[in-house]
């Protein structure tokens, strides 16, 4: 049985060990400043709805939009030619 190739998603990376320590020292830093002056946390998911994003940046930009799906959507919605 051969071995399935497994590589990341294109456009994304992993951070190692090294790394993660120290953008984890950056982030906590700067909470702790911003909190210290009275900034409360906020986060912001990265998504957004497909028709706002489609053909505002192009068909380059259409290119670049990562699809997160729903289970049994049909072909034609997947593809973009149906309202999702």
């Amino acid at each position: 049985m051969a071995k399935p190739t497994v590589s990341l998603p294109q456009g994304t990376r992993d951070f190692g060990p090294d790394i993660v320590r120290k953008r984890q020292y950056i982030f906590t830093t700067i909470r702790t400043v911003f909190e210290l002056y009275g900034f409360q946390p906020l986060e912001t998911p990265a998504m957004e709805n497909l028709e706002t994003l489609m053909g505002k940046y192009g068909e380059e930009g259409d290119k670049l939009i990562f699809k997160i799906l729903n289970n049994g959507l049909d072909k034609k919605r997947a593809t973009g030619q149906g309202r999702i």
